[in-house]
């Protein structure tokens, strides 16, 4: 279906917000996704502070040529959509965890991280990175272990003595 002018500056400027104020977005492609799918998603995506947009290739390519990005901008195949947030590694996290569960449906398609073009595998493995809070905690876990670790020791010691 034909967009009127209007309509398409309209998308233009979301996608010039878009790839202006986040810090990485992501490339979607779709195919065949079921409507409660979709919404499932977004709703999931947008708990995670992840906006997701759908619009044509060819106006995305449009802005992304005036955006003045780093690298070269991967293959956008298929239906596409954009991923985006202020989170580097939510959206690529978002949208692989539903890559996951409708493997033939939705796929990563590449990205823009820190102002460069991502690949697909590049993306997928940014996609791999835990979140902040997760992070923390394993760090928080590692610090812990050797103290941990010696009051078990300690304990241990305090048992054999009193036996």
């Amino acid at each position: 279906m034909a967009l009127t002018k209007d309509k398409k500056g309209e998308i233009l400027k979301k996608l010039n917000d878009i790839f202006g104020n986040s810090e990485s977005a992501v490339f979607v492609s779709f195919k065949g996704l079921k409507v409660a799918d979709t919404a499932e998603m977004r709703d999931a995506l947008r708990a995670e502070d992840v906006g997701y947009f759908v619009a044509k290739k060819t106006l995305i390519k449009r802005v992304l040529s005036e955006a003045g990005l780093k690298g070269e901008m991967p293959e956008l195949l298929g239906e596409t959509a954009v991923a985006y947030g202020t989170d580097l590694t939510a959206p690529a996290r978002g949208v692989q965890e539903f890559a996951n569960k409708f493997k033939d449906n939705i796929a990563i398609s590449g990205g823009v991280f820190e102002g460069r073009y991502m690949d697909k595998a590049e993306m997928t493995e940014i996609a791999s990175i835990p979140s902040l809070p997760t992070l923390l905690g394993k760090f928080v876990n590692i610090i812990n272990s050797p103290i941990q670790r010696c009051a078990i020791a300690l304990n241990e010691i305090a048992k054999t003595k009193e036996a």
